[in-house]
């Protein structure tokens, strides 16, 4: 995934500038639910009554019931590629080049500084944690889960929700106490949508990411769009935005882009004659022999780029964390 903006567009468009991975209509029955009406209704959403947590069992009956809650929040909002986006930019800040730290502690519930005020994280202090409150209040208060693994499962099940891979998540990522335990800046450590190949490397090498692993979770973009009132960028990625599968890298290969300007930001970016779009860093993968060789393998197999997401996608999910992560979710003592 890209943040989808650059750091001079940042600087003229503040706090509007991030990619949203927005749910728009699938086709399918499910009902439209746009990022404005989850502004409204986030709040209003009810999970099913817990009773005393509890007495609910062990960690695997937990676990069901907070997955059976989040599906439910997922069929009521068409809101899985927010979510996806919420555990990206939590996990994403880490780094371990010249940038060291950051790692999955859900420190965006504060927004007094830190990475809650970050431009990139337009839409997720507000709507994204919004949708899940309901669920968070229901088992993070009742010491069940850590807002951080939360946001990572809600993330996994909404992947497979859509239609994607199953992503096994495992548990332990504490959350911060304040926004003090937040990275010093997004600069360098979340990828901007407005440039190419060289700044792809410097920012997910340090991650521990390969020319493979960069693909492979670009192809994140097969879910949602971009919103011009965060991110600058205006337009859906695929047809079929709610549908999690290689489709971006058919598109990527069978459609002729043709540059544009958002009239009303000047960011710059592309438009298929379908009205979808990619952006300069999208376009980035074909440009390069050793991103493309691997587009084309994606886009001609769908499982090969699912093993592969599941591979990069999870350790991001779990980098800075990994020593502290256990299979199960154990239940409240």
């Amino acid at each position: 995934f890209v943040c989808a903006f650059g750091t001079q567009l940042a600087a003229r468009l503040r706090r509007h500038l991030v990619v949203a991975l927005t749910a728009r209509p699938r086709r399918d029955t499910h009902t439209h639910t746009n990022t404005h009406t989850h502004t409204q209704m986030a709040h209003a959403y009810t999970v099913p009554a817990a009773g005393d947590i509890s007495k609910a069992g062990d960690g695997k009956s937990l676990l069901e019931h907070i997955v059976a809650d989040v599906k439910a929040l997922l069929a009521a909002k068409n809101c899985g590629p927010i979510l996806i986006r919420l555990s990206w930019h939590d996990a994403g800040v880490f780094s371990n080049g010249s940038l060291k730290g950051g790692c999955p502690n859900a420190v965006m519930r504060f927004t007094d500084s830190g990475e809650g005020t970050f431009e990139a994280n337009a839409g997720l202090t507000d709507v994204a944690i919004g949708l899940l409150k309901p669920i968070a209040d229901k088992y993070v208060t009742a010491g069940v889960i850590s807002n951080a693994d939360l946001w990572a499962l809600a993330a996994n099940v909404a992947i497979e929700f859509m239609g994607g891979p199953h992503v096994v998540t495992r548990f332990g990522r504490p959350d911060a106490k304040d926004s003090g335990e937040s990275v010093e800046s997004q600069v360098g450590r979340l990828p901007d949508g407005d440039k190419g190949v060289s700044h792809l490397r410097e920012v997910f090498a340090p991650k521990g990411f390969d020319d493979r692993d960069i693909v492979a979770l670009s192809g994140g973009h097969t879910v949602g769009g971009c919103k011009q009132q965060r991110s600058g960028f205006d337009g859906l990625w695929t047809e079929a935005p709610l549908v999690f599968d290689n489709s971006y890298f058919t598109d990527l290969l069978e459609k002729t882009y043709r540059p544009e300007t958002v009239e009303a930001t000047g960011c710059p970016q592309h438009r298929s004659d379908k009205g979808t779009i990619m952006l300069i860093s999208d376009l980035a993968l074909l440009e390069d022999a050793a991103f493309k060789s691997v587009v084309e393998e994606f886009a001609a197999d769908q499982s090969r780029f699912f093993a592969d997401f599941v591979s990069a996608w999870t350790r991001l999910q779990e980098n800075g964390v990994g020593d502290l992560l256990r299979d199960e979710l154990a239940p409240p003592k």
